[in-house]
């Protein structure tokens, strides 16, 4: 018997050809599509300035995208077993290349309205092939590891980390010795070569249509408090690109590439961590609810004290900043990779088939949401930099409230403003871990009303989908 169970396992974690190919494939699918993401980030503010482009537009330009992202991933997650999975990624790649070669070339066009509409419609157009590769990459991963999902969102998210991170210093430097267009071209070539790359090494997946909708998956109160969880989390990346940097400069007296720099540690730990904590979630999937919990409070707490909040009375040090960072990345891969897998746990318990429908629609409401907490930071990234520029002693006094449509921005120290964001995460985890508790306790209402007797084993595990690969 044990050899059996130790025969079951090593098939479990054993790959064939097929999962090997979409792995890479994947990968190299998010690693590009998040370079040409994160490249405009340096330079781009300042060209669009000298195009007589004002800063609030130019914040509107980051935020639109992100918000296409997140209304487009919804419509393709309905219809993505109309479209096809393979389809939907590959003519997402072809979309993003094409959008990104001709952003490159804006910089030909009239200064003013012209240049401000080009920017908004390539851009705009871009969002929907970014959307249609990342939602479709989530369902295809989902169908070809069903064993081991959480594992190899993991393992993808390491090339989404080096995308981010590569992104900004590679777009500078091209920028610097090459000018406005190159960037744009070489990494929209890059994209291109994926084209034929993701034709040759994707499968195809089989898929059934069926009646699920986006409704009755927010049906499941789970489901939502995990969206609400993810969203802290976004928000909170996005509260960090708008605000660290400033704060930084000011109160450190730190120039912009120790800046950079100081990014990192939250970036790096994040990459690194999060195959560990994948391959954890998968091989403890009873875990994986408190996985979310105990990172959720982790961030919340890293957030109290990263500037740190005033009501403490704790000294702000440069060491305590890195360390919090440090501290935030880890416990955003607790939280974030284990959701994934979570959600559609939930889906199948709430009756959705285990099918590439219900994944479409789980795959759609994760980049949504993921989306959702990055609109209003972009917008607020750019308006902080002309405050700064403008009146340099309020450059540390702004923060994004409760959204709706919109943003709200409010003049207090960043101390304060991180403390916030790390109380929204942590009524996130509280309202999730009352949750479960409460679950639990459900769960174990019925069993003595019933008499079953004990629970199943929680160490045993089943594959969330039926498997499409050959052995």
């Amino acid at each position: 018997m044990e050899v059996e169970n130790g025969s079951r396992m090593a098939d479990r974690w054993r790959w064939s050809r097929q999962q090997v190919f979409t792995m890479v494939a994947m990968s190299s699918v998010n690693f590009s599509s998040m370079i040409c993401y994160s490249i405009l980030a340096p330079f781009f503010p300042s060209e669009a300035r000298r195009k007589g482009v004002s800063q609030t537009i130019i914040g509107l330009i980051f935020g639109w995208y992100a918000l296409c992202v997140l209304l487009v991933s919804l419509l393709l997650g309905k219809y993505i077993v109309q479209i096809g999975a393979k389809f939907m990624i590959i003519s997402g790649i072809f979309v993003s290349a094409v959008c990104t070669m001709l952003f490159g070339l804006l910089d030909r066009t009239s200064s003013g309205m012209p240049f401000i509409l080009l920017c908004f419609l390539v851009r705009s157009v871009n969002a929907v092939g970014f959307a249609a590769a990342v939602t479709s990459s989530f369902a295809i991963l989902a169908k070809v590891f069903p064993n081991n999902i959480a594992t190899v969102m993991g393992c993808v998210e390491v090339f989404t980390g080096l995308g981010l991170i590569l992104g900004p210093p590679l777009g500078g430097w091209l920028y610097q010795s090459f000018g406005f267009e190159i960037p744009f071209i070489a990494l929209g070539c890059l994209l291109f070569a994926m084209v034929p790359f993701n034709i040759c090494l994707l499968p195809k997946l089989d898929a059934d249509e069926s009646e699920s909708s986006f409704l009755r998956l927010c049906s499941c109160v789970r489901i939502l408090l995990i969206c609400f969880a993810l969203f802290t989390l976004s928000s909170g990346l996005g509260f960090l690109d708008a605000t660290l940097a400033l704060f930084a400069v000011d109160k450190f007296s730190m120039s912009s590439g120790s800046v950079g720099l100081l990014m990192m540690g939250l970036s790096l730990p994040y990459g690194a961590a999060s195959p560990v904590f994948g391959f954890f979630s998968d091989k403890f999937p009873h875990l994986r609810r408190w996985m979310m919990v105990t990172g959720g409070m982790i961030t919340a707490m890293g957030f109290c004290l990263l500037g740190p909040v005033p009501v403490l009375h704790v000294t702000s040090h440069l060491w305590l900043t890195v360390l919090m960072l440090v501290l935030i990345g880890f416990s955003l891969c607790l939280t974030g990779i284990p959701s994934f897998a979570e959600m559609l746990v939930s889906a199948h318990e709430l009756g959705l088939p285990e099918n590439l429908s219900t994944l479409g629609l789980v795959s759609g409401l994760f980049s949504a949401v993921w989306s959702a907490g990055y609109v209003p930071y972009s917008i607020l990234l750019i308006l902080l930099r002309r405050i700064e520029s403008v009146y340099p002693c309020l450059c540390c006094r702004m923060f994004f409230g409760p959204v709706v449509g919109g943003y709200v921005a409010q003049q207090v120290n960043f101390q304060s403003a991180s403390g916030v964001q790390g109380g929204i995460t942590f009524i996130a985890a509280l309202l999730l871990g009352v949750f479960y508790i409460y679950e639990e306790f459900q769960k174990k209402r019925s069993l003595q009303c019933k008499g079953n007797g004990s629970p199943a084993d929680p160490d045993a595990t089943t594959p969330l989908l039926n498997s499409t690969n050959p052995s």
